[in-house]
């Protein structure tokens, strides 16, 4: 059956059959749909399966349960020949604006539960096949779906929101029914701008029955069994059998041929890594081993066994059986809960969880504890059963199974009387991420004694390979299960587990503190079991009992408020500001069909461009070579700093190149670029140039290591007062150090760019996924060595910015333009999610040294801090961020003396760039650091502290700004109202009394944040408005649109000055074609600048047609527009804008600094209310209440998403994200799976925003309100520290991740590692 030379790929894409008679196996199913059905609705985010971005649905029929089933998945992982009678529908496939939309996307788009888009066609994919299996969910199995997706943007609370309506709570369930179409059409009517919620009741038509199975496919799954294929690709020959002969006969005559299923693994070796396996053989159509069977003593799973499947077997079992019995299945389901994310539970099996051997395995330790059974088989001898115990993982990655083997199913033994087990795991992230620690923990005492019997004991994450605790196994046995054992169990882990601190992975002294604790919790549950079991009558403590509960209790369905200023019941129709119209291209993004950068067609004759990046921090290049490159399939050409016509030099401030001439400063920097013909091609090549590097000393990667060798770019400094002598006569004075963590943006569509030359004319068209577009041209003029009138920059929109975007687009758009010059063709770039994350940079890491002089009652007198940042091997912009931290180093507060300096690090990593808050965000955090270290010394509370220093109206800043229309004290009262803050404070004082493992803790922090760019030439704008003589309008200013919605507001302000519908008014895209010189999208100004220069532009045309209005006051809008074209009245303008009144005179080496740098501050507070593990350091979120001072804004819905979104990036940033790099400089959080952004199930349980009156700018200002989480996780720390009989103040650096809050616990475990 295998020697035929190829067989036809079949399968249905939205109803449509494909057919492809040389299908490729190394082609990725995003791949297909992308570039052969060009069906750009799916995106790529991240080629690992971690982001959800590219999710699908496929459908195909199961024989075993003779019905369809439909399932998400991840079409980056999918490999399209494994869509072999299958069924796929993507976004395009149930609803579009040119027919209807499905009611999933209706109601996100309503909801407002997009900004960028870019992540919003997998999430909608995720709820549609959700609701494909289930009409009528609950809360949880949303919550479920949605685990393997993330939303940058957002901060998921409008997803939430817009989905649970499909619950029954809410409406009865999903209108999609067997016999009912959720189609919805887009009539007029239902453009509304509230998120009304639309039951429909039509017919399902068999057209859309077929959409998603079509009836072919149906007769031929149902009457034909699966057959044998075999698919034969460049590199790569792919094989499914269909029978368990076949899959043995194959893998013994090719033993090292890779057995693939879901491709969760080998996926990501070959799409990631860059590796080939020639030979990969899947056994998914083999149904002897995709089973779950059980009899009297325990269930057997065949090792295809899926696991989503699985899931569902399992929970029958659990269901049938008694609880004794099925211990270790509530342990499995229990891990899988946290495994992935549906699409990837969706085509795992369990059989690759084991073969895979990953010494963080979440079932491994689970089937090592209850010592299950696996069978494994060998075709010329049969099969053999292996205990699944120490011995079944001899080494880092690999089994006992012997060549050509293959695993066919493990046992797993039902627990007895008088037998416990539980199962553990700690990772980063509360959902889709891979454990730190896990454990697996059985126990079997003697019958009605608590004296042990059986012992066992497995973990992962604390060797080279998932492993049992031999000593503790040993001597448990005999021993009493009393709390005097915990005390020698600790001695025999620390003989087991002795973790260096070096050792793979770091976090030593954590891991052995979880293995510990995991223990602990085994203890309390399995004393809890015994004395309700009567064999011992010693309870557990009342204080021990919250171990027994979820972290936060059990999960309510989440809430959320949100509030603002209703407009005037007068404000006439047509005037469309403060109304909370949908973002301009929601309807777009939920249907797939907003286009981002690499969504543009392919040109006829257009190639693809690879980086080659330098693999050392600072290093000579002493050779490059391309032999292997060349001969390489498509290979065109290869371009580095010799084929630059103009400048080599690059960036804001000139410090960055093109391309490495000679010398490298950083892992990631650009030396060269291949050119060829695909996207995959381009990518194999630039793998095989072989660049030879002789490396320089020192290496400098840390501010640490800046301090050392006095490696600066400059230090800024800024005075008020005597700092030194009012310092000296403080009654008190704290000292103090914080390091802050930088982060990346991880926004959903990387850096990319597409270069078109214009050979008559030489001009460069750049189609590029930037926040500047005119820095771009520049750069790219001055690259080329020509005049910035030939290149054209065009902006449509980005999938996400925040900063990333503003500069370093330098190292996708300068080699590009090069490339394009010389091949005089079309050239594209998009870079991956690790290539992105290696060389774009990141928000600027910090570091602090403070003394602060205050008195007995806690109003400060003096502070005198050091600030450094790290800037990396290029300027960039590091002395403006490092600016605007000096500008909020003093918080909200009012110091009277004041001296910092800021000192800009020069280091050899990729150089770092603006980030949401630009700098302010990390000073504030130090402000605030030493507010509480004040509110510790005095034992006084932080609130106390802050009330007392607060600025008042009329008060100056240090720098010599006036606050005037000073909000703050409002917003701060307002939020400790609306979140009744004393009476929760209260209750979780009473509630830490009583529990002794779980500490809740909650904190009000306030901001404020200055508007202004600090580079003052910055703050302009300008603006074209053209009316058409059918009086539509189209609407073009210097912003670009990456989520914020921004031309939402800029039509919004449009329409109001016009007098007209929103809906005349179009934006097509940003050009530097049409407004010249603008500036960054940036620094949350983008609605103020371009804002004020559309409304001087209208002004114009409005007054031009204003005679005419007044001789003809009954005209409509269209023939007023008719009328002024037949008088020869001009329909366009420009608009230009400037900040009035900003200045500032600050000589940043004396410290002398007086003025008004920023046009207004934004204020706002916060409250939040978290509960922790003491024993593992996770924590949760139980409410969040916000009130922000941008209330009467011109879309108070785009605003508050923008502050929920805001919000849980800064969460991100102080609770969770932390770059790692090793000693040879090389970023280690490349990609998803080892870089954790917040996800859905970090969203605060209680999520409140409301607006106060003002119309400010919000992008950026409310970033720093999720440092009430920060200071609440501490204030539940000191509470713990408090419990252990500690005292005083500690330090607590961001990220407060989980090991440092288990760490900082500081109790008797902490002490044993």
């Amino acid at each position: 059956i295998w020697t035929k030379p190829n067989d036809v790929l079949v399968f249905y894409v939205n109803g449509t059959k494909v057919t492809e008679p040389h299908p490729e196996p190394e082609t990725s199913l995003i791949v297909y749909l992308r570039t052969k059905l060009r069906l750009t609705g799916t995106k790529l985010g991240c080629s690992e399966g971690g982001c959800g971005a590219c999710t699908v649905m496929v459908s195909k029929w199961d024989r075993s349960q003779s019905r369809i089933v439909h399932f998400s998945v991840n079409s980056c992982l999918a490999p399209v020949v494994s869509m072999h009678d299958c069924a796929v529908t993507t976004v395009e496939g149930i609803g579009s604006t040119k027919t209807k939309l499905h009611a999933v996307q209706e109601r996100l788009w309503k909801f407002h539960g997009s900004q960028c888009g870019f992540c919003t066609p997998g999430i909608v994919m995720s709820m549609y096949a959700l609701l494909r299996n289930n009409s009528s969910p609950k809360m949880p199995n949303i919550e479920t779906c949605l685990q393997g997706n993330l939303c940058r943007c957002t901060g998921y609370r409008p997803i939430l929101g817009a989905f649970k309506t499909f619950t029954d709570e809410q409406n009865g369930g999903c209108p999609m029914l067997r016999k009912r179409c959720c189609n919805i059409s887009l009539t007029p009517s239902e453009r509304s701008t509230k998120p009304t919620i639309v039951r429909i009741a039509t017919k399902l038509t068999t057209r859309h029955r077929s959409r998603y199975f079509p009836p072919e496919l149906l007769i031929t799954s149902r009457n034909h069994a699966a057959t044998p294929l075999k698919f034969v690709g460049e590199r790569v020959t792919w094989y499914r059998p269909t029978t368990l002969d076949q899959l043995t006969d194959l893998k013994e005559k090719y033993p090292d041929a890779q057995l693939v299923v879901g491709n969760t693994e080998i996926g990501i070796e070959t799409g990631v890594k860059g590796r080939c396996h020639p030979l990969i053989v899947t056994p998914a159509a083999v149904e002897e081993i995709s089973f779950v069977k059980n009899d009297q003593s325990g269930i057997e799973i065949g090792a295809a066994c899926i696991l989503s499947n699985l899931v569902q077997q399992l929970n029958k079992i659990v269901e049938e059986k008694e609880e004794h019995l099925t211990q270790p299945l509530s342990a499995i389901l229990e891990m899988l809960h946290w495994f992935g994310g549906d699409q990837i539970r969706n085509v795992a099996v369990i059989g690759g969880n084991i073969m895979t051997a990953s010494p963080i395995s979440d079932l491994n330790p689970i089937l090592m504890a209850c010592c299950a059974t696996a069978t494994f088989m060998l075709h010329s001898r049969g099969t053999r059963k292996v205990t699944m115990n120490q011995s079944f993982f001899p080494g880092y990655r690999k089994t006992c199974a012997m060549k050509g083997e293959v695993l066919l199913s493990v046992r797993i033994p039902f627990m007895r009387k008088g037998e416990y087990m539980k199962a553990y795991m700690q990772s980063k992230r509360r959902e889709d991420d891979i454990a730190i620690v896990n454990a697996a923990l059985r126990v079997k005492f003697y019958h009605g004694s608590r004296k042990v019997e059986e012992f066992s004991a497995a973990f992962g994450g604390m060797a080279a390979t998932s492993v049992m605790a031999k000593h503790l196994m040993e001597n448990i046995i005999g021993r009493l299960w009393k709390d005097e054992l915990i005390d020698d169990v600790a001695a025999w882990m620390r003989e087991d587990f002795k973790l260096e601190q070096n050792a793979p992975g770091g976090m030593a002294e954590y891991r052995e503190a979880l293995a510990l604790s995991f223990f602990f919790k085994f203890y309390i549950h399995v004393k809890d079991c015994l004395c309700k079991e009567g064999a011992t009558k010693d309870e557990i403590a009342s204080e021990e009992q919250c171990t027994k509960v979820p972290l936060g209790g059990n999960h309510p369905v989440s809430l959320s408020t949100q509030t603002w200023e209703e407009i005037p019941e007068n404000q006439p129709k047509d005037n469309s500001v403060g109304r909370p119209l949908p973002h301009s291209s929601g309807q777009l993004h939920v249907t797939g069909e907003a286009k981002y950068l690499d969504d543009i067609t392919p040109y006829a004759d257009e190639l693809y461009m690879c980086l080659v990046t330098s693999t050392r921090c600072h290093a000579y290049v002493r050779d490059v070579n391309l032999a292997d490159a060349m001969t390489s399939p498509g290979y065109v050409t290869y371009v580095d700093h010799c084929d630059i016509p103009g400048s080599n030099e690059c960036g804001v401030m000139k410090g960055d190149l093109v391309f490495a001439n000679g010398k490298v400063t950083c892992v990631g920097q650009v030396i060269g670029a291949v050119i060829a013909d695909t996207c995959a091609h381009a990518q194999r090549a630039a793998q095989l140039v072989k660049v030879t590097h002789e490396d320089i000393f020192p290496r400098i990667l840390t501010i640490e290591d800046a301090i050392k060798h006095e490696s600066f770019y400059k230090t800024l400094h800024i005075n008020a007062g005597d700092a030194a002598t009012a310092l000296d006569a403080s009654e008190y004075v704290i000292e103090g150090e914080m390091r802050i963590a930088g982060q990346e943006h991880f926004y959903l569509e990387t850096q990319a760019c597409l270069v078109v030359p214009q050979l008559e004319s030489g001009q460069m068209e750049i189609y590029c996924s930037s926040q500047s577009p005119t820095s771009l041209q520049d750069d790219a003029a001055s690259v080329l060595g020509i005049e910035s009138n030939k290149v054209i920059v065009r902006v449509k929109r980005m999938g996400g910015g925040f900063g990333g975007k503003g500069t370093r687009y330098i190292v996708v758009s300068n080699p590009a333009v090069v490339a394009a010059k010389k091949c005089g063709r079309p050239i594209r770039c998009m870079l991956t999610r690790q290539e992105d994350m290696l060389i774009s940079g990141q928000r600027h890491s910090f570091y602090a040294k403070y003394k602060v002089g205050f008195t007995k009652e806690g109003k400060l007198t003096s502070l005198v801090n050091n600030i450094y940042s790290n800037a990396g091997n290029s300027l960039d912009v590091s002395i403006p961020v490092m600016e605007r931290a000096l500008y909020h180093s003093g918080g909200c507060y009012r110091i009277p003396n004041i001296a910092i300096a800021g000192h800009v690090c020069k280091t050899n990593i990729p150089s770092n760039t603006a980030f949401r808050g630009f700098g302010a965000p990390q000073a504030m955090l130090i402000a605030e650091d030493w507010i509480s270290g004040i509110a510790a010394k005095l034992g006084i509370s932080a609130e106390k502290v802050r009330e007392i220093n607060m600025y008042k109206e009329g008060d100056s800043t240090y720098y010599g700004q006036v606050l005037e229309s000073f909000n703050l004290p409002r917003c701060w009262q307002e939020c400790y109202q609306k979140s009744n803050f004393n009476e929760r404070k209260e209750k979780i004082e009473e509630y830490n009394s009583k529990n002794r493992w779980r500490k809740r803790g909650i904190s009000c922090i306030p901001t404020k944040y200055g508007i202004s760019f600090t580079e003052f030439f910055l703050n302009q704008a300008g603006a074209l408005v053209q009316v058409y003589k059918d009086g539509s309008v189209l609407l073009t200013h210097g912003g670009t649109e990456m989520g914020q919605g921004l031309h939402t507001k800029m039509i919004q302000v449009a329409s109001t000055c016009l007098g007209i519908p929103a809906s005349r008014i179009h934006i097509s895209s940003t050009s530097t074609e049409t407004v010249p010189n603008t500036s960054p999208t940036a620094g949350s100004v983008g609605s103020d600048l371009n804002g004020m220069a559309i409304k001087e532009a209208c002004e114009k045309i409005v007054g031009r047609i204003k005679p005419l209005r007044k001789n003809f006051p009954k005209l409509s809008w269209d023939d007023l527009i008719i009328k002024a074209y037949l008088e020869r009245i001009s329909l366009s303008a420009t608009g230009f804008y400037k900040t009035p009144d900003i200045y500032c005179n600050w000589d940043q080496d004396s410290g002398e600094c007086f003025g008004r740098p920023f046009d207004y501050f934004t204020y706002g507070a916060a409250v939040s209310e978290v509960e922790i593990d003491c024993l593992t350091g996770d924590h949760v979120v139980l409410q969040t209440d916000i009130v922000m001072d941008v209330g009467g804004s011109l879309n108070p819905a785009v605003d508050i998403g923008q502050i929920e979104g805001a919000f849980m990036q800064g969460y991100g940033m102080m609770m969770l994200e932390e770059p790692l790099i090793n000693e040879r400089g090389e970023l280690l959080t490349r990609g998803p799976g080892a870089y954790k952004i917040p996800g859905f199930g970090d969203c605060p349980r209680r999520f409140n925003v409301h607006e106060i009156v003002a119309e400010f700018a919000v992008g950026e200002p409310p970033l720093f309100l999720s440092s009430s989480v920060f200071f609440a996780v501490k204030n539940a720390v000191a509470s713990a520290w408090k419990h252990s009989g500690l005292f005083g103040s500690f330090r607590m650096d961001s990220p407060a991740s989980c090991e440092r809050i288990r760490m900082w616990c500081g109790d008797q475990f902490t002490k044993q590692v």
